[in-house]
């Protein structure tokens, strides 16, 4: 689906096509789970043992959070059509200036717009050479003290050492990752043990139907190309994606 690192000096004028938007739905649920399990603190509320009180706790909600989208292509669009059921206020960035195409997101123009009042910030943006690092110190300090960092598209998208500032200073207050830069991520990495990070290994596309649901948009493409007709899902080559 993601096509960095393509060498794409190598096409000379060959189209390339992807398999965009094929894993969205797992996607989405992926981050509807890790929301929620921010919000409602789990696993941490599990017990394993008596706890000292009873019908006690600090438990957050997603009513009225303000969710912050950074992308708004197939994974983006989904993951707010199933936060919305929630009450959640959501705003999206993107590349164009096209309006919503779900009613109840507003689209914004500029990060800064974007992060200032942001409870959870989701990246669903592709990495090209434009988006590599963009969120950085500048970025992290846009952000209101305590906010959560959801990253489901690519590891070059977050200055991973600037991350680790704004996780120590608690300005995110925790990250959930399902992509880090490199991956592998190598054993003894300062992710794998930050108590404010949730790791995950680059899995929040997988159900029992997503290696066939990739291979389907290739088998369409397959047939357009053979009767002559334009292909869909293409990769522009000067942006990247």
């Amino acid at each position: 689906t993601g096509v960095n690192g393509f060498p794409f000096e190598v096409l000379n004028g060959i189209p390339m096509s992807c398999s965009r938007g094929a894993s969205a739905g797992p996607i989405s649920e992926w981050v509807m789970a890790v929301l929620l399990a921010a919000a409602k603190q789990l696993p941490q509320t599990w017990l394993s043992q008596p706890p000292e009180r009873w019908n006690v706790a600090d438990l957050g909600t997603l009513h009225d959070a303000r969710l912050a989208l950074i992308g708004f292509g197939g994974i983006g669009q989904a993951i707010a059509r199933r936060a919305l059921p929630f009450d959640m206020r959501i705003r999206a960035l993107r590349r164009t200036e096209a309006p919503s195409p779900i009613p109840g997101v507003e689209m914004v123009t500029s990060l800064e717009e974007l992060l200032g009042d942001a409870d959870h910030v989701v990246v669903a943006a592709p990495e090209t050479p434009a988006t590599r690092h963009m969120l950085c110190d500048e970025t992290f300090a846009m952000l209101k003290q305590g906010a959560h960092l959801v990253n489901i598209a690519r590891g070059g998208l977050v200055d991973q050492d600037a991350l680790a500032r704004a996780l120590d200073s608690g300005r995110v207050g925790l990250a959930t990752l399902d992509c880090v830069d490199p991956e592998p991520l190598p054993e003894g990495h300062w992710l794998y043990s930050h108590p404010r990070v949730r790791l995950s290994a680059h899995i929040s596309w997988s159900t029992p139907s997503s290696h066939s649901g990739l291979m389907d948009r290739f088998i369409e493409n397959l047939g357009r190309y053979r009767t002559g007709e334009p292909l869909e899902y293409l990769v522009d080559p000067v942006e990247q994606y």
